[in-house]
């Protein structure tokens, strides 16, 4: 089965083909016989009734400096396309809200991929909220004497911006620290978003484990490592990948989270687990797809695309 699938990404000539998850989503669609076109969110359109995108149809090969070929610039009305990702990395701002609700009016009679509607509604940080027995003690706030108050209950905190990712932004406030009202200050005069502060987790020295999840169920994990003297175990802060299993724990999370995930269309997200607390629920650019098959072998993104073209069948 020939689909023809569409990528709404960063530009994809400079992406680390060795550790961008979209190119290997994209590379096994290629393998599977599945047509690309490639586009950036800002060429994303609504015009007169049609969702469109400028951007080129593309073939990819491993091969570093010279991964992918494009074709010539086109216009393609996206609502012709069986599938498109939704891939783009964060901001979360409403750059990319804007794009959620243009690729809604497409979906699912095009299958978006992971569903805007619920991309759109479950951030991150705020996803998580739903599952109160499984993250660690959290306050969402802009007022400063609300996160005083819950830095005064619990110590040893992480203070990071509700809507940021990769690891930017996150300051870790200890019990002698005495920066928090000046960080406040100067995040709120940035932007007008709340921020997020959660108990600190001593469990982070050995690692922050990414969990992969296909249609809500687990598929393996890996772990992300701080550097030492670094707070930050994302690998875009330096973090170093290692090969995990999933503990019983991570399975009770993934059980307790994956009927959701399934039910609001999110076919590929990235959990983020340490210790015995679940932290963060990406649904929006997850990674680590490449790291899991180097360590032990699992193609997520042949499963990715088991699943999608399963859902098209059934139509």
């Amino acid at each position: 089965m020939g689909l023809s699938v569409a990528l709404q990404m960063d530009p994809i000539g400079s992406v680390n083909i060795n550790g961008d998850s979209t190119f290997r989503i994209a590379l096994e669609a290629q393998e599977r016989g599945h047509s690309l076109f490639f586009y950036t969110p800002d060429k994303l359109a609504f015009v007169e009734g049609r969702v469109i995108a400028r951007g080129f149809p593309i073939t990819l090969r491993r091969e570093i400096g010279n991964h992918v070929t494009y074709g010539p610039e086109t216009e393609v009305d996206l609502a012709t396309c069986d599938v498109v990702w939704l891939r783009q990395d964060p901001p979360f701002d409403m750059g990319y809200i804007t794009t959620t609700h243009l690729l809604d009016l497409i979906h699912p009679r095009t299958l978006v991929v992971n569903d805007p509607f619920w991309v759109r509604n479950c951030p991150e940080k705020l996803l998580v909220l739903q599952f109160p027995d499984l993250h660690p003690p959290t306050a969402i706030a802009r007022d400063l004497a609300t996160i005083k108050a819950f830095k005064a209950r619990h110590g040893d905190v992480i203070l990071k911006p509700l809507y940021g990712n990769g690891g930017a932004g996150v300051f870790r406030l200890d019990p002698n620290d005495r920066n928090l009202s000046s960080l406040h200050e100067l995040f709120t005069s940035m932007s007008r978003e709340p921020l997020i502060v959660q108990k600190f987790l001593p469990d982070v020295v050995h690692g922050d484990k990414r969990i992969i999840l296909v249609d809500g169920e687990p598929v393996g994990a890996i772990n992300r490592v701080p550097q030492a003297g670094e707070t930050r175990s994302n690998m875009h802060a330096g973090g170093r990948p290692e090969k995990v299993g999933l503990t019983q724990r991570d399975l009770e999370i993934c059980a307790a989270i994956g009927p959701t995930l399934r039910e609001k269309g999110q076919v590929f997200v990235g959990i983020d687990v340490i210790g015995t607390y679940l932290t963060e629920i990406n649904v929006t650019s997850p990674t680590g797809i490449q790291e899991l098959e180097r360590f032990d072998g699992t193609n997520t993104a042949e499963r990715i695309w088991q699943v999608i073209e399963a859902k098209i069948a059934a139509r």
